[in-house]
């Protein structure tokens, strides 16, 4: 991209100073700054507009139109319209303007994507996958299982211990993001899967530097997240599922069908660790799209009017 219009540039060029000087940004995010600003400064110099100084809301709302008709995704264009916020504040600050032309602006409406599941149907499947008696099958049997039955984080799961598990009462002991302790119900199968991987698989995968970890990889060490991802894909193509199966759709799936069998949204977010009910609201979207979608598929009404 061209360097910014020259009637624009010194007041750009003493913001970037300031973000990276005072506020320690990193390299990365002021060139991205720089990159917004510069793109906002050409359209605004397109637009007839002098300087940073000679900026009206209208303007900036003309600004906002064209991000949009570009195709700029919502985060983008939220991206952008931050950076140039921070510039009017920082030039009110400096006293460079007397007002600030954002202020009443809003930013772009996201559409939150709803996140992917697996039907109970295709998760009995994956749970099903893991096919013999050797130690590495008892071993991802329990931990598909248990993943499904608390769903935890995938690196909730593999930083498991043997003290984190208490079969005998039927819950897992987690810490989180922001280490915050929570205690999860498992499931009868899970507890089965997971105490015939204590009995029979575990003790095979020993080494002499294991610890506590609960899953271990053949080298004895906690399984990492790399081999976890590697395994649940390999399951899922052995189980025939045709979705792109990541480790954390088992943890979208533990939730959906929670909500969907009548579980309290509270306490799925108290399950799940999140730390706003908010965030557990998205799989009240994904049942109700669920719903919308039997309905158009297999209602009389509606398959008459096709």
């Amino acid at each position: 991209m061209a360097p910014a219009p020259a009637e624009f540039a010194d007041d750009l060029e003493s913001y970037l100073s300031y973000v990276a000087l005072e506020r320690g940004l990193s390299r990365n995010t002021e060139n991205s700054y720089r990159s917004d600003l510069t793109q906002a400064a050409h359209f605004l110099q397109s637009k007839g507009v002098a300087n940073w100084r000679a900026v009206t809301p209208r303007h900036l709302t003309e600004w906002l139109h064209w991000l949009a008709d570009e195709k700029f995704t919502e985060s983008s264009q939220a991206r952008k319209l931050t950076a140039v916020r921070m510039l009017f504040r920082h030039l009110v600050k400096e006293g460079r303007r007397a007002d600030d032309p954002t202020e009443l602006l809003s930013g772009p409406k996201f559409r939150r994507k709803l996140p992917q599941t697996l039907t109970p149907e295709e998760m009995e499947r994956l749970l099903a996958a893991p096919l013999g008696g050797d130690a590495y099958a008892i071993r991802d049997r329990a931990m598909l299982e248990l993943f499904y039955s608390s769903g935890l984080r995938i690196s909730e799961l593999c930083g498991l211990t043997l003290q984190q598990v208490d079969l005998e009462h039927g819950f897992v002991r987690v810490f989180g993001k922001g280490n915050k302790e929570r205690v999860v119900p498992l499931g009868g199968k899970a507890r089965e899967a997971v105490a015939t991987y204590l009995s029979a698989g575990r003790a095979k995968l020993v080494k002499p530097k294991t610890g506590s970890e609960l899953f271990l990889s053949e080298r004895g060490k906690a399984i990492s997240r790399k081999t976890l991802w590697a395994l649940v894909k390999k399951h899922a193509q052995r189980a025939g599922l045709k979705k792109a199966v990541k480790p954390h759709l088992l943890r979208h799936s533990f939730a959906t069908h929670l909500l969907g069998g009548g579980a309290d949204l509270r306490a799925i977010q108290e399950m799940l660790g999140h730390a706003s009910i908010g965030t557990t609201q998205i799989y009240t979207a994904v049942e109700t799209s669920r719903l919308l979608d039997q309905h158009a598929k297999h209602h009389p009404r509606n398959q008459a009017a096709r």
